[in-house]
């Protein structure tokens, strides 16, 4: 589709700033002769296939595949043999404005409230009185493409307790109390919005100049303690491997995947979306290509932003501390913690006659892509 209309788009839409160019660029060139390509060959039978190159860049729908599996199979011996909790925390739709023109600060911010806040409550102990440690990844669209910028956690239902001593098991299909959460979470994000005023981090441009002046911003913050934040927690669910499905749907996502796509005619995008609000039912939405894109580039991350963290005893300066306890309060060698994981070491590409393991045995630049392309029909070349 970018590559049918983005010249068009390129020229009409003139808000459009160089990383929208760069991802667009990539995107349009992903997978082609200009990007140049790879010979493959079977080490079963010997066939052999020219394969373009992919663009690699974390916003393209093709090239999360490959990096997905990669992280999974870093993670799988990370995986603790226990039930695993599916937590997420949304902002308010009141503050989408301002996270759309300070997507690093308002972002960062997001994972340091929702972080601090399970951390926070699970160490209470009229909660689970523990230290724990989980996954944390951003998202910042809903089904139709909308601004939505939300976290989810996949957490490990227990923790270690406040000495380290021993593995405290949450209580059977209850983790952590979604009201406390949503609380905790609401005054610590103010709090950090607070301080990013503060510190002069926060940008107000267009509609929302209104907003710089402290009396403004001070009854805007106040709004946002008129109704409660949406904290979502799904009941635990069993085992590792379970955990590892969940985060191969949540890691590695874009804005919208290919396979949504239906189709492109007279300008116009259609694709499916699932409607939670009636039982997840699946409808068809149509777009220009103009508004289409509009909402895909929303979605691009700040140059350099990390989407996937890790906090508690997963945190990298800790996980090599305290995650060898978990497993030892657990009762499982850390090797053996995994035994069916679903994510296996696999070629990335098998054979199509006899399905074997393709590799690498030549690497083709651009230049020779082009020359070693089949000649243009006279019709098309004239």
């Amino acid at each position: 589709m970018v590559r049918t209309v983005g010249r068009s788009f390129y020229q009409q839409s003139k808000w459009l700033t160089w990383q929208h160019l760069k991802v667009l660029n990539a995107i349009e060139r992903c997978r082609t002769a200009a990007l140049g390509g790879h010979v493959d060959q079977c080490s079963r039978c010997g066939h052999q296939a020219i394969s373009y190159n992919s663009c690699r860049n974390r916003h393209c729908p093709k090239c999360q595949c490959n990096a997905r599996d990669r992280w999974l199979e870093a993670r799988a011996k990370e995986l603790l043999p226990t039930a695993y909790v599916h937590v997420v925390f949304t902002l308010p739709h009141e503050l989408a404005p301002l996270a759309l023109q300070n997507k690093r600060a308002i972002y960062g911010l997001l994972f340091q409230a929702s972080a601090a806040t399970l951390l926070k409550v699970a160490r209470d102990p009229r909660h689970l009185g523990a230290d724990i440690g989980f996954f944390s990844v951003l998202h910042t669209w809903n089904q139709k493409l909308q601004f939505h910028p939300h976290v989810h956690c996949i957490v490990p239902a227990g923790g270690l307790s406040p000495d380290h001593a021993r593995w405290i098991p949450a209580r059977h299909n209850f983790f952590l109390p979604v009201k406390v959460l949503g609380r905790v979470f609401r005054g610590k994000f103010v709090a950090g919005l607070r301080r990013l005023y503060g510190k002069g981090e926060l940008g107000f441009h267009g509609t929302l100049a209104s907003l710089q002046p402290p009396r403004a911003f001070a009854a805007l913050l106040r709004t946002l303690f008129r109704s409660d934040w949406v904290v979502y927690s799904k009941p635990p669910f069993r085992g590792a491997e379970h955990a590892l499905r969940y985060l191969g749907c949540y890691t590695h996502r874009v804005a919208i995947s290919n396979h949504r796509l239906v189709s492109l005619i007279d300008g116009e995008v259609t694709f499916r979306w699932r409607d939670s609000e009636h039982k997840n039912k699946k409808r068809l939405m149509t777009l220009s290509v103009e508004e289409f894109l509009r909402r895909f580039l929303l979605h691009l991350l700040p140059s350099g932003f990390v989407r996937i963290r890790n906090f508690g005893f997963l945190a990298n300066r800790k996980r090599a501390t305290l995650l060898p306890r978990c497993f030892q309060y657990l009762a499982v060698p850390r090797s053996s913690a995994s035994p069916h994981s679903p994510i296996e070491a696999r070629p990335l590409w098998s054979c199509p006659q006899c399905g074997g393991p393709m590799a690498v045995i030549e690497c083709i630049s651009p230049i020779q892509m082009r020359l070693r392309s089949p000649p243009m029909p006279a019709a098309l070349s004239s």
